[in-house]
């Protein structure tokens, strides 16, 4: 049953904005709302057929009582290899008590990983699902799943730093910290990742249709001994003694919605896409969203982001953010213990530091394999060069601080 269910993949797996045209391009994916006129017809009323049976068998209720005609169906996707399609009633239907009006049905790409991940991603969805800590799921069928639709737009990077919306992510982000979610709880994803994609970037890439500014950056990048900084790296993690949580992994801007109809404060954010969730270090989670500041993907034209070293955050904004973390944490941790040691601001402050090095790390290995990888448009070796540039400079700032001293001490 398992392996029906999960027989496919999302590799690009993201939600933003479902009303304005935008062409964004984040980790994962493009999205683009468009109505798929381009596409033969047939092959429109295919896919409407096909998302109609889903929704009729999967939804019940209202939705056995209209025809494949009647449903109100668009694609609100343009990714690589993930189809988001907006199924809705018609006007003329009301929904039955509890029954939702509209829905988003996920089409899976290409598998690219195994069927454990594609499990593992499933329980985590349901899980976080029921705690109101994602959008609502409403069936998951083989090839795909149906999702809450929310009318809601993907934060920008310049919301991240308003201090009242730092202090809802941190909150929100301490809740799913505090899940004990059925999975492996070894902090294995950070470091499995850092090796396979260090592994693909030393044997797999090819430097082949690169303009000459690509090839510059390419050569010098893949010149880097990446084993060696990762055996001290990893040395350095481990040592920064941060506690092993659920994390998300990914909280960038495009992976926090932002309902349009929000009745509390806490209810103005949606955290989504939960490909890379895994048990990992907390301080991972809090430096990798910090080191989200620095990097706009808004930008319209190549290389399609732009980086600002001097946006991350002042040790005042990072107050503001860990503080309104731990306040939540400690009142919503159930199973987890964290001692009151290391569960403090300045111990928080300090595995922050050091795991920012993870974060520009591990995306610059990520942005190594996507250069080869991705069909997206998207300066990947530019992104690339941004972060590792800033992995030796924010290295280099704290090994000259006196409390770091430890990282220099080489492992026997």
């Amino acid at each position: 049953m398992l392996r029906a269910l999960f027989r496919s993949w999302i590799v690009f797996d993201k939600l933003f904005n479902y009303y304005h045209p935008i062409h964004t391009v984040l980790r994962n994916s493009v999205t683009v709302l468009y109505s798929d006129s381009s596409a033969p017809t047939y092959q429109v009323k295919k896919m409407r057929d096909q998302a109609y049976r889903i929704c009729r068998d999967y939804l019940s209720g209202s939705w056995k009582s209209i025809s494949s005609s009647d449903m109100v169906f668009r694609s609100i996707s343009g990714g690589m290899s993930n189809f988001l399609y907006y199924c809705s009633l018609p006007e003329t239907h009301t929904p039955l008590v509890g029954e939702p009006h509209q829905v988003l049905m996920r089409m899976y790409g290409q598998i690219h990983e195994g069927i454990e991940a594609k499990v593992t991603e499933s329980v985590i969805f349901m899980m976080l699902s029921e705690r109101n800590l994602g959008p609502k799921l409403y069936g998951i069928f083989p090839g795909g799943r149906l999702e809450e639709y929310i009318p809601a737009r993907a934060m920008t990077c310049d919301e991240l730093k308003a201090p009242e919306m730092s202090a809802t992510i941190a909150r929100k982000l301490a809740k799913v910290h505090t899940l004990n979610v059925p999975i492996n709880k070894e902090p294995k994803w950070l470091f499995d990742k850092m090796e396979n994609w260090m592994n693909f970037a030393k044997n797999e890439i090819r430097l082949e249709n690169l303009n000459d500014e690509q090839k510059k950056i390419a050569v010098d990048l893949l010149s880097q001994d990446f084993e060696k900084e990762f055996v001290w790296l990893r040395n350095a993690l481990i040592k920064a003694n941060s506690p092993v949580l659920f994390c998300h992994n990914d909280l960038q801007e495009g992976n926090i919605l932002v309902p349009e109809r929000a009745s509390a404060l806490e209810d103005k954010i949606v955290f989504i896409d939960f490909e890379y969730c895994s048990y990992n270090f907390r301080a991972f989670d809090i430096a990798n969203h910090f080191c989200e500041w620095c990097f706009d993907y808004s930008n319209p034209d190549y290389p399609h982001f732009s980086a600002k070293e001097e946006e991350y955050p002042a040790i005042s904004q990072q107050l503001n953010f860990i503080r309104s973390y731990l306040r939540n944490f400690e009142s919503s941790c159930n199973d987890n213990e964290v001692s009151d040691e290391i569960n403090n601001e300045d111990h928080v402050l300090k595995e922050v530091l050091v795991f920012t090095l993870a974060s520009h790390f591990l995306w610059t290995l990520w942005s190594i394999v996507n250069a080869q990888n991705s069909q997206i448009e998207f300066g990947y070796w530019e992104y690339g060069k941004a972060r590792w540039d800033a992995y030796i400079q924010h290295k280099n700032r704290i090994l000259k601080q006196e409390d770091f001293n430890f990282l220099l001490k080489e492992e026997r």
